[in-house]
């Protein structure tokens, strides 16, 4: 044995832990070990029946993800479980915690499973492009049938103990003492003789062939266009378990998970699982001590204020939310209790708890009641006078200590930050809309923050279940920075000859949910505007402006809230192309002399992805961005860049940085400034290295 694998013998029971601790991993040695123990029960004289489990808070939570995208170390998974399988003495899975991916695989391959009330059980390694590669494909069709084992593995979402009795996966729920009743339980068995029972000859997932073959019909036309391999694999290898003899379907499942996990799909998508993790790790938490947050203050009942107040609210905080009148404060607390009400109302969560989160909101008109919270978070309107006033009244009335954080979405930090007395409390935290909704947190930090102050609001984001981004101070910090450069190329195409729903479609074929001018007329078209109207007194006059979205804003049209922006919505119809709009772009070109010239997807895909990187490069090189996973985390989480191209920076590492560098000079000669590649492409290029190298410098 090894030490993450324990043997024991009780009572004629083979007692086989995992104690691979945090989470179990399925690592070479584990995996290993459970060859051995397996080994070793099964020509044990003394033992009857095997108990498998595992120590700590879980069972085998999944894989070793450091593993995926290299070779294998024998034994592999899908080897493990066939021995398992194959134990002539029953065994028994004894599951507590999270049982996902190969944990969930393990607890098929053994002949009978309990379950704590309290476990969630899973196969979501499409979230990391590849399937089940332990079996897992051909195991759980011939328990549940096609639909339930579809369903579970192509949406990745777990399942509670109680649904997986349901479905027949686990044949009983323990509400106590699981290492107890699984002994007790494998004592019965030996008594009563009860016989091995592979999960490879089972066939109750079979009993309706015609209804398996329809469900696999079903989902094949659901997951025809998704991006990602692997989702199609899995429908393939689901058919497989009722076509082929398990062996060839084991075989299929193999080559299918190997193939998936050699693809750039999956290659990004592991990328952007380490990239979360890797965006926690700052230099301000080092030496940092958490300030106190107990008690939180929002300052704005509008869209951002309410959405702020409703995460805080479910992350369990008292909340004061503070308007200028009383007839918005109202209007923002029934925004907040509506929400609410809808959520009761889909089953989300239950009215005692919506009344536990509206006792917690205490609204407010006077500025002085936030004496007494910890952190007041500022969601006022996007105006610099605004905020300073906001701030120099804040400033008069919060305790010593308490954190002063803005919501701007691209104002300087540094610069409100100098009105007060305190900037060492004062922090950036752009939430994103709705804030309730949206995981992203860019947390800005401003050259006089505390160290602590960072390092609270990293620990406040985990709390309200966000994902947080360092971000230095610079206009529009990391996120609104690469979105307006990807909306610049954007809008230099549609001057030279394309239309808003072509870059749009040709956007949504890359894998964007929407289009830049989907979104545009989504969030507003006049807050883009007002941004222009700002730096336009800075603005160098030899740059290339374009000036369309400003002469739709003088129309008033700001998109999906006034009806019409450069699309007409409303009447039932979804978004249509606003003629209007195309006659007013057309308008532009003729003013410019400009001859509009036709451009295909790929081009426009390339155009909006080398600036985005571009700019990306720039962020680095001004030290916005600590290293360039955090701004593919920023654009996944914020934008809805494809997660299945692991971001901007990720997605120019596999298509080349030479070849992104060049496409950035071919475009130079339309305008130079822009157009112009980061000194960093060299620097990387001349030493063969890529952006995903600076992760960890």
């Amino acid at each position: 044995m090894t030490a993450q694998v324990q043997y024991d013998v009780e009572d004629g029971v083979a007692l086989i832990k995992i104690s691979n601790p945090p989470v179990n991993a399925l690592n070479q040695v584990v995996r290993q070990g459970l060859m051995d123990a397996f080994e070793r029960a099964d020509s044990d004289d003394r033992v009857g029946a095997i108990v498998l489990s595992a120590e700590g808070k879980t069972f085998p939570a999944g894989a070793d993800v450091r593993e995926f995208g290299r070779p294998r170390a024998a034994p592999i998974l899908s080897d493990v479980c066939a021995r398992i399988e194959a134990c002539k003495k029953p065994v028994l899975a004894a599951i507590h915690g999270h049982a996902l991916g190969g944990g969930f695989e393990l607890a098929l391959a053994c002949h009978y499973r309990i379950a704590l009330h309290d476990a969630i059980m899973g196969l979501p390694e499409v979230n990391l492009g590849v399937l089940p590669g332990g079996g897992g494909t051909q195991r759980m069709p011939r328990i549940t049938g096609a639909n339930a084992a579809l369903d579970l593995m192509i949406t990745g979402k777990p399942i509670s103990a109680d649904r997986a009795a349901e479905m027949g996966l686990i044949e009983k729920v323990i509400h106590k003492n699981l290492d107890r009743a699984a002994l007790a339980s494998a004592k019965n068995m030996i008594a009563q003789e009860t016989p091995a029972r592979p999960t490879r000859e089972r066939s109750e997932g079979f009993a309706d062939p015609v209804r398996y073959t329809e469900a696999i019909k079903s989902w094949r036309g659901r997951v025809a266009g998704n991006f990602v391999p692997s989702v199609r694999c899995i429908v393939d290898c689901v058919e497989s378990a009722l076509l082929l003899p398990f062996d060839a379907g084991i075989a299929l499942e193999r080559q299918c998970f190997d193939d998936c996990e050699r693809g750039s799909e999956a290659t990004a998508l592991r990328h952007a699982f380490f990239a979360e993790r890797r965006a926690a790790k700052v230099p301000e938490l080092e030496g940092a001590k958490l300030r106190d947050v107990s008690a939180i203050g929002v300052v704005g009942a509008g869209t951002m204020g309410v959405g702020i107040t409703i995460s805080c609210l479910d992350a369990g905080f008292p909340v004061t939310l503070v308007e200028r009148d009383n007839d918005g404060l109202a209007h923002g607390v029934d925004r907040v209790r509506d929400n609410y009400e809808k959520s009761v109302g889909k089953g989300r969560i239950d009215q005692a708890a919506a009344d536990d989160r509206m006792a917690r909101l205490r609204g407010t008109t006077d500025m002085a009641d936030l004496s007494q919270v910890n952190l007041v978070i500022e969601a006022v309107f996007e105006d610099e006078t605004v905020k300073r006033d906001v701030f120099q009244q804040l400033d008069k009335v919060m305790r010593p200590g308490a954190i002063l954080a803005t919501n701007t979405s691209y104002l300087d930090i540094d610069a409100l930050a100098a009105t007060i007395s305190r900037p060492q409390d004062v922090v950036g935290y752009h939430f994103f809309s709705p804030a309730h909704i949206m995981k992203l947190l860019e947390v800005v930090v401003g050259a006089k923050t505390h160290r602590d102050v960072v390092a609270t609001g990293f620990a406040l984001a985990k709390k309200l279940r966000k994902v947080p981004v360092r971000a230095g101070v610079a206009d529009g910090f990391i996120g609104n920075r690469v979105l307006a450069a990807y909306r610049l190329a954007a809008d230099f195409m549609l001057e030279d000859g394309a239309s808003p729903a072509q870059i749009d479609a040709a956007m949504r074929a890359y894998g964007f949910p929407v289009g830049p001018y989907q979104v545009l007329d989504m969030a507003g078209l006049d807050i883009s505007w007002a941004r222009r109207k700002r730096l336009a007194a800075t603005r160098d006059p030899s740059d290339r402006y374009v000036a369309i979205g400003d002469r739709m804003c003088e129309q008033g049209w700001f998109g999906q809230k006034a009806g019409r922006g450069y699309y007409v919505h409303g009447h039932g119809l979804g978004p249509v192309e606003n003629h209007d709009a195309l006659a007013i772009i057309e308008d532009e070109r003729r003013k410019k002399g400009i001859s509009p010239r036709a451009f295909s997807n790929d081009e426009i895909q390339q155009r909006c992805l080398s600036a985005m990187v571009n700019e990306g490069a720039r962020l680095l090189d001004e030290g916005v961005a600590l290293r360039p996973s955090d701004i593919d985390v920023v654009l996944l989480y914020g934008y809805g860049f494809p997660r299945f191209r692991g971001g901007p920076m990720m997605a120019a590492d596999q298509r080349g940085l030479l070849t992104v560098k060049n496409a950035l000079k071919s475009y130079q000669e339309e305008e130079p400034k822009f157009w112009a590649p980061s000194p960093l492409f060299d620097e990387l290029i001349k030493n063969g290295r890529h952006f995903s190298d600076l992760n960890d410098d």
